[in-house]
């Protein structure tokens, strides 16, 4: 079994995955979401010292598969440099107690891989990661063949809809607390700008759209006008123009690279709107969709010990005393 450790952000998480059958035995995760929630967003500082709380608390529940483990993974890239090193100095001295080897997972890999936990990976995949930290097109033709076609140059979508929420003091996260709001709301009240809709290069901004919201909220407040039906206008609107920023996108690099496989990954692929709109296009052009259950769309340690049964099969490993936290975006 290998034992994987994940704290790349505000989640604390450890799972222990069978090398063999590919079967998650064991997965735990403590969400940071509450005690970030009153900030807004995420605290760093914060969010290490939560870590170095809650991860002895999992660990202590898989002693018992310790004589099992044949390897200790980690994720060391990329994400908040404070949160990975709780991560990485765990598995270090994990490595060290117990004689094993060490691999180092890079978190967007394990994203890709939440596809295929407990499965078999298929390959080639493009993908389609949207999350709090990032929005990439990715070309997937195996663990170590992959490569970002098109990102994001500045806010991500998911990032977007953090803002937007903190805007309207809805609180953090703002992915599901915006989505629910649109459900009732009016998408065609505000006529946001659609981003880089002239724009043919594959790659994708929000921070102009939200700015737009930002204008929008700000004018409802001089009208006295910013009320339950009003927010959930706000909401629908910037949803329905978010989506449709990528949908653009992705109708663009289909024309030109239509896909057999395409996947959406990340937190912010539970996104039930952008799901229905992106399977629709999918099947204009016959692809197969896959997606992540739900449960293992945001971050989790179970994507991060799938890769890590990849690296241990192909003797992908790192000596314990190399191994460093890297903000990197890139494979």
């Amino acid at each position: 079994m290998i034992l994987s450790i994940e704290s790349s952000c505000d989640d604390s998480s450890i799972a222990i995955t069978q090398i063999e059958t590919k079967k998650l035995i064991y997965h735990k995760k403590i969400s940071q979401e509450l005690q970030h929630s009153i900030y807004g967003g995420v605290v760093p500082e914060l969010a290490a010292r939560l870590h170095i709380e809650a991860l002895p608390k999992i660990l202590a529940e898989c002693k018992e598969y310790f004589p099992s483990l044949k390897a200790i993974a980690v994720t060391n890239a990329p994400g908040l440099s404070v949160t990975l090193t709780e991560g990485v100095t765990m598995a270090k001295a994990l490595a060290l107690s117990l004689k094993l080897p060490l691999i180092g997972v890079n978190h967007l890999k394990g994203h890709i891989y939440s596809l295929f936990i407990e499965k078999k990976s298929i390959f080639p995949m493009n993908i389609l990661l949207v999350s709090g930290g990032h929005t990439q097109l990715i070309i997937a033709n195996s663990l170590i063949d992959m490569k970002v076609v098109g990102g994001t140059i500045d806010d991500s979508f998911g990032e977007s809809f953090d803002k937007v929420s903190k805007m309207l003091k809805l609180g953090y996260p703002g992915g599901p607390v915006i989505e629910k709001l649109a459900l009732n709301g009016d998408d065609t009240t505000y006529d946001f700008p659609i981003p880089l809709r002239q724009s043919s290069k594959i790659q994708f901004s929000y921070s102009g759209l939200k700015n737009a919201v930002r204008l929008a909220i700000l004018k409802e407040e001089e009208n006295n006008n910013l009320n339950e039906k009003t927010i959930a206008n706000i909401a629908a609107s910037f949803q329905t123009t978010a989506i449709e920023h990528i949908l653009m996108k992705l109708k663009k690099y289909f024309k030109t690279n239509p896909p057999s496989n395409f996947a959406i990954v990340g937190g912010a692929s539970a996104n039930k709107a952008l799901r229905e709109k992106i399977e629709t296009l999918c099947g204009t052009y016959d692809a197969k969709l896959f997606l992540a259950p739900l449960e293992f769309c945001s971050d989790n340690s179970a994507m991060i010990g799938r890769v890590a049964i990849e690296q241990y099969l192909h003797n992908d490993f790192i000596e314990i005393d190399k191994i460093d936290v890297q903000s990197r975006t890139e494979f």
